[in-house]
């Protein structure tokens, strides 16, 4: 499956090449595409067919494209993803739907013993061509198992790629990217964001999958993170500005691989460097962005680079999300501490 630039055109012709829509709407409209270009191409998870799904991402496609094409699961996460592995085996694109982040592990062992590794163990000659959604992240105030980030777990597998768009023009490029992928896909999704607007150009896709892009130019700090804090990031640079400090900021978008170019070229023209995340600090994607950096722009740095991320302890209750997730103050910082070496 490729992705194919003259439907968006050919609709372009109808209405506007560059609209404003939220970030859920832009992978609403990014799936239909999906559906409406291959027939292979299907959808599944609870409650995603009337209903749309809890945060209505998949809302109004079983009405367009029936009930075998968008599939109400039942809530069974394992054989959810189980099922969409043998769909892969026969020549279809499943799509799966995690209602929430913390409800993926139940599917843990489908996904990192058999999807992630069916492609190895056949030398190649079997794909599995399986996205799995996952609204992951905080800030919505919900309860335990709603606002997790289990993003480590997956970018540890080999055999799974991983990314997650932080504006709604990346959310409707990178579904239908991450569906024409032969290889499994973790898309994680920052439910934060969903309601968050943006303008989506509806011609091209404006990166490859998994680039990583600069979102702020700056010259004396370099800030890095993916989804929902790259909004945090520039928040902060904003108020650094105000304080004289020029800050860079870069969205990684893609956590596995992760394409290092443009993280790497802007730590050697600002010396400094701070990775923020939603997830716990230890062993996470911070942490090898962190390793990587120092190992492979050690002479361009001015400081050591530096990580604010989320306590290592369970998520917790939403009245003190506030003190557990980062804002720019934390952010800002881990700023002073890294110009002031």
């Amino acid at each position: 499956m490729t992705i194919s630039t003259t439907a968006a055109i050919d609709d372009a012709d109808a209405a506007p090449a560059i609209q404003t829509m939220p970030l859920s709407k832009a992978l609403n409209a990014g799936l239909r595409r999906a559906l409406a270009e291959n027939d292979r191409v299907l959808l599944m998870g609870e409650d995603i067919g009337p209903l749309g799904g809890v945060f209505r991402i998949t809302e109004g496609l079983q009405a367009e494209f029936g009930p075998n094409r968008v599939i109400d699961t039942p809530l069974a996460e394992s054989g959810i993803v189980g099922t969409a592995i043998g769909l892969a085996m026969a020549g279809f694109r499943p799509v799966c739907e995690i209602q929430f982040d913390g409800f993926v592990f139940p599917a843990f062992d489908q996904i990192t013993s058999q999807l992630a590794k069916i492609t190895n163990r056949h030398e190649g000659a079997l794909s599995m061509p399986v996205v799995i959604r996952i609204p992951y992240g905080g800030h919505i105030g919900a309860i335990e198992h709603h606002q997790e980030s289990p993003e480590a777990y997956f970018t540890h597998t080999p055999g799974l790629r991983v990314v997650a768009p932080s504006t709604a023009n990346d959310a409707y490029w990178m579904i239908q990217e991450a569906i024409a992928s032969d290889d499994p896909v973790i898309f994680l999704e920052p439910k934060s964001k969903y309601w968050q607007k943006g303008e989506v150009d509806l011609t091209a896709p404006a990166l490859p999958l998994h680039a990583s892009r600069i979102v702020r130019r700056g010259t004396d700090v370099t800030l890095v993170g993916h989804g929902a804090m790259v909004t945090t990031l520039l928040q902060a640079a904003a108020l650094a500005e105000s304080e004289g400090v020029s800050a860079e900021v870069v969205d990684i978008r893609s956590l596995s691989p992760i394409d290092y170019g443009p993280i790497l070229d802007s730590v050697r023209r600002t010396g400094r460097m701070v990775y923020a995340q939603e997830a716990p600090g230890f062993t996470s994607v911070g942490s090898e962005v962190a390793a990587t950096v120092m190992e492979k722009a050690f002479y361009a740095l001015e400081a050591p680079v530096l990580r604010v991320s989320g306590f290592d302890t369970p998520f917790p209750p939403a009245k003190l999300e506030g003190v557990f997730l980062p804002d720019p103050d934390r952010i800002l910082e881990a700023v002073d501490r890294a110009l002031a070496y």
